[in-house]
């Protein structure tokens, strides 16, 4: 592509070529009697044009010469430069995703991974890989969980501080998962000052608690996979149902491998009744401690995932909450 220079260049020179041919056809009818003066008006031409061609291509390795001048390096470089200055020196994006149980983070929450390019992070899969490096929080986690005590809050905040100082959460990063209670919350605070960062948006999907009875009672899952299914929503093509149209556990297989699906034994309509009054004793002082920060966006959760995603897609956008 030439500059806009190199453009009306083209046009002048595009003129005199056109003046030449006149100039040139001119002189051949005037002079059709005169031996060989047909022959020179052609030789003008082409020298103009020749010369037009070459003016072209001057310029357009003038305007490559200064592209590479004005970066001084190659484009790769350039852009990781502009990366790392980025990551040094802009705030990173540090989100929270919250939502009860089937409320659809499983879905939306990779999605937001690929928008953005930052990694979600499970603390429960945080935990295992802090274990396995023998990391010095690993180790402590490692006994606590050993003596069968229950891991505090300081060392899974210590596994998070070491997981964010990782090449991908330069950017930023998704916490999922944490924190659960409102001195975890405080704690967080702390560690991501003390990393000169913040919470930077709070999304939570909202569903009214009798949907989502309707949504995690319906739920079967591959356990190899992760592959999941819904008796109502995306049942298995092999699902049979009995004559009060309850599916039949023995037909409830995974469409890629045949392989027999599950219920988690926490999917039934009681053990929801008290994951959810857990989740909202706990998340609603999260959200509240959060909210005069201006952070905190809800999301209709119950519609269809195109509305869900373009809700979400609205609560991230800067100055949205």
């Amino acid at each position: 592509m030439i500059s806009t220079a190199a453009s009306n260049a083209l046009r002048m020179a595009g003129r005199r070529a056109a003046t030449s041919s006149r100039f040139g056809a001119s002189r051949l009818s005037s002079t059709v009697h005169q031996p060989g003066s047909g022959s020179q008006a052609n030789k003008a031409l082409l020298a103009t044009t020749a010369g037009l061609v070459a003016a072209v291509a001057a310029m357009q390795q003038q305007e490559s010469n200064k592209t590479q001048n004005f970066f001084g390096k190659s484009a790769a470089k350039a852009v990781k430069e502009t990366e790392e200055k980025f990551g040094t020196y802009w705030p990173r994006n540090i989100m929270i995703l919250f939502g009860p149980p089937g409320a659809g983070k499983g879905t939306h929450g990779p999605k937001i991974e690929d928008l953005l390019g930052i990694p979600a992070l499970s603390t429960g899969d945080m935990l295992r890989a802090a274990v396995s490096a023998g990391t010095e929080v690993g180790k402590k986690a490692k006994a606590v969980m050993a003596s069968g005590g229950l891991v505090s809050d300081e060392i899974v905040v210590g596994i998070i501080r070491d997981r964010i100082k990782e090449e991908d959460c330069k950017h930023g990063f998704i916490l999922d998962g944490f924190p659960r209670t409102l001195a975890q919350t405080k704690a967080l605070d702390k560690m991501l000052a003390e990393e000169g960062a913040c919470v930077t948006k709070v999304i939570e999907l909202e569903v009214p608690d009798s949907v989502l009875e309707e949504r995690i009672t319906g739920r079967w899952i591959h356990k190899k996979s992760g592959r999941s299914y819904h008796v109502k929503y995306a049942p298995p093509k092999s699902m049979k149902t009995d004559a009060s149209g309850k599916p039949i556990p023995e037909s409830m297989t995974d469409d890629a491998t045949g392989e027999a699906l599950m219920q988690r034994p926490d999917d039934t309509a009681k053990a929801l009744t008290k994951r959810l009054a857990g989740y909202h004793n706990e998340t609603v002082p999260i959200l509240k401690h959060y909210e005069p920060s201006g952070i905190v966006k809800a999301v209709n959760a119950n519609q269809g995932m195109n509305g869900v995603w373009d809700e979400i897609l609205a609560a991230l956008k800067r100055g949205s909450a």
